[in-house]
């Protein structure tokens, strides 16, 4: 059963990523872009969910397990991404976030692991629509141009990402 063929699982769109460079050093941008990295709603979240996924999919959902691996892979890209601007911008870029003014480390018990396909795909769904809305806000309060660029380029990848897992639930999760 071919599910998801590899020339459909384009994880990515065709657009150059913006320039990994800062206007200023903020130190609330830097905290957001912390957040992006080690938070429970955070690109570390999203790679340890989608390669948990690729693992378990294998060998029954082959095609599925590949794109879901392909995926983790664009979100690697992203946690470089915002791990180097936080760096930037002076701050250490470990895997934690601030929350109430104290540092928190980011942990695998931030993802939910559901084990039917179904859940599996609506839970990647909600993951990536909460980092739509996060970087999304995000680039409407940051003043920093290259930011807010790199972070608008960031939300076309995570549209793509709701795309394919849409196009999955679709073709194997449409009977109920």
């Amino acid at each position: 059963m071919n599910l998801i063929p590899n020339n459909e699982c384009s994880v990515t769109i065709d657009l150059p990523y913006p320039p990994i460079q800062t206007e200023c050093r903020c130190s609330d941008y830097a905290y957001a872009m912390l957040s992006n990295i080690g938070s429970d709603n955070s690109e570390m979240s999203a790679v340890c969910l989608y390669f948990y996924n690729s693992v378990i999919l294998n060998p029954d959902y082959e095609e599925l397990a590949e794109c879901f691996h392909k995926i983790s892979v664009v979100e690697m890209h992203h946690l470089h991404i915002f791990a180097s601007l936080a760096s930037q911008m002076g701050l250490d870029p470990r895997l934690w976030s601030m929350q109430n003014r104290r540092r928190s480390y980011w942990s695998p018990a931030y993802n939910s692991y559901p084990r039917s396909l179904k859940e599996l795909i609506e839970n990647s769904i909600k993951g990536e629509l909460a980092a739509i809305q996060k970087y999304t806000r995000q680039s409407e309060i940051i003043r920093d141009a290259d930011i807010v660029e790199i972070l608008d380029r960031i939300i076309l990848d995570e549209q793509r990402h709701v795309e394919l897992f849409h196009l999955m639930l679709d073709k194997c999760c449409c009977d109920g």
